[in-house]
């Protein structure tokens, strides 16, 4: 029995990982959440499905709390992602983004090393490569220079040296750290999905627009250097993002450690996402041009090559209209 704790695992993507995790009736999976952002009601659903999932509601800030836990529950794993994560907010609150994100990663790494739990998943982001300089149709590989543009992206890059330098000092400890992109769409079996509130997703938005959920859009910027003037973003679907996981948990079967991007290699401009989503939902909602927001990035692309490779990770839902579709069967059902 595999013994995995997965920290923020009522959140959106963390609930598509427990899903996934929890098929393999051979893992034993416990998710850790103070469901300030995650859903209960997600995991309620879930454990109707699977028998193998338990709930301990805690907040990583309570460090003693948090090392008694880890060392009661000999986990074989964690899979790790209670974060904050939005871009504007970080720019004004940067210290909830430097105690939350990097700090509670921090001690929970040391929890995890006094415990004995020796594989450490870590959900990080592309936004730790800042605005990379790219040539022609390249995408961001791993080994190009990290320069975050705001306090999320440097909170997610400090996280990255913590475990880097955790796994240097401490032999038994491995570690894999998935570089995300622009996640979107839901489980195709409508089970789970996006529940965030107050959303900034783009996908997500657009959908929520289409159902008439809000009277209008804003595009934020319509003066970056791209084709069309609006940032360009690889999206990836949320079940094929899940499975990374799973492989990042093989793949620490035989190896120490491990950095990888996960996308699908190339982007779509803010403007190509909402004429997709008018096109699926086919509703022709409002949209309005607004200022730039602070923080964005022009262009973020992926070179996922590297996964694919030493993982054999396969994505399966390698296309818009679909992660739209899903999006926006999901958004109905709220």
């Amino acid at each position: 029995m595999n013994k995995i704790l997965v920290t923020g695992g009522a959140g959106y993507i963390g609930s598509h990982v427990v899903k996934q995790l929890a098929q393999d009736t051979d893992n034993c999976i416990t998710i850790l959440d103070n469901f300030s952002t995650g859903f209960l009601d997600t995991i309620k659903i879930l454990q109707s499905k699977f028998n193998n999932i338990d709930i301990a509601e805690m907040d990583l800030c309570h460090w003693d709390k948090v090392a008694d836990f880890m060392n009661h529950g000999r986990f074989d794993a964690v899979v790790h992602f209670a974060a904050s994560l939005v871009v504007p907010e970080s720019v004004h609150e940067p210290l909830k983004y430097y105690l939350n994100n990097t700090a509670n990663t921090a001690n929970l790494v040391q929890c995890c090393i006094a415990a004995g739990t020796n594989k450490f998943i870590f959900s990080s982001t592309a936004a730790v490569y800042g605005e990379p300089i790219l040539v022609g149709d390249a995408g961001v590989t791993e080994d190009m220079p990290l320069s975050p543009i705001n306090p999320y992206g440097r909170s997610k890059n400090f996280s990255e040296y913590v475990i880097r330098d955790a796994a240097f000092a401490n032999e038994a400890f491995r570690f894999v750290i998935l570089r995300y992109f622009n996640v979107a769409g839901a489980n195709e079996d409508g089970l789970i999905g996006q529940s965030t509130l107050n959303a900034t997703h783009l996908i997500k938005v657009s959908a929520e627009t289409a159902l008439g959920k809000r009277k209008k859009m804003s595009i934020f910027g319509t003066d970056y250097p791209t084709a069309d003037g609006t940032c360009v973003r690889d999206y990836i679907h949320v079940d094929d993002l899940a499975s990374a996981h799973i492989k990042a948990l093989d793949y620490l079967g035989n190896n120490k450690e491990g950095i990888f991007n996960c996308g699908y290699g190339y982007g779509y401009s803010v403007r190509e996402v909402i004429e997709t989503m008018k096109r699926v939902s086919g509703v022709d909602f409002t949209v309005e041009e607004a200022p730039r927001r602070e923080g964005d990035p022009a262009l973020l692309i992926s070179d996922s090559s590297k996964i694919k490779e030493l993982m054999d990770w396969k994505p399966e839902h390698d296309d818009l209209e679909y992660i739209c579709k899903t999006a926006l069967e999901w958004e109905k059902k709220l």
